[in-house]
């Protein structure tokens, strides 16, 4: 069975998370969890509430990671999912997540990302020229690091296909996932 990896930290978003994690084991894919340390992450649940202009989070699901950063071999994996929430602010600076997130640009494998997710790819260096959906509040993020921001529910750009928000999956986790059937078959 063709492995997925998704990214994931302390505070990444629930439904950004477990939303591809179904879909991978719904179209024949093993999603492999992946962490800065093989533990049990606690996922938020990010909302705009009306009347806020910043972000409410509080404590959604927790999931337990299959695998430390460090350890995995990219060359093993189909693809890759960057989560959102605030983890990626924090594990951005991962050397083993640097590393494979290279890898996966560099080979042109099929990735996606949303919302806080940009900020590892922004980080490694992956995102010159590119046009990517976040958050708009990661938009400053993606440009300083010469990626360009596009506010819309799906954005492909070659390999590559991004999101805003949990909002958003309907629209850019089924062209992922016929990205990764395409890279499974040969096509």
């Amino acid at each position: 069975m063709a492995k997925v990896l998704i990214i994931v930290g302390d505070a990444s978003e629930t439904v950004d998370t477990l939303y591809p994690y179904y879909r991978l084991i719904e179209g024949g894919f093993q999603p492999v969890v992946a962490g800065p340390e093989v533990h049990r992450y606690q996922m938020v649940m990010h909302e705009v509430k009306p009347g806020w202009t910043i972000t409410k989070e509080w404590e959604g699901y927790s999931i337990q990671s299959d695998i430390a950063f460090r350890d995995v071999k990219p060359e093993e994996y189909l693809g890759v999912f960057f989560s959102g929430g605030r983890a990626p602010e924090y594990i951005r600076y991962d050397e083993g997540l640097v590393r494979l997130t290279r890898h996966f640009f560099e080979t042109n494998k099929p990735i996606a990302c949303v919302c806080h997710g940009v900020e590892i790819p922004a980080y490694a260096g992956c995102v010159q020229g590119r046009r990517m959906a976040t958050v708009p509040k990661c938009q400053f993020d993606l440009e300083v690091c010469g990626g360009i921001f596009v506010n819309e529910a799906c954005v492909i750009d070659g390999n590559l296909v991004s999101g805003r928000t949990y909002h958003d999956h309907g629209h850019y986790i089924g062209p992922w996932i016929e990205m990764l059937n395409k890279a499974r078959s040969g096509a």
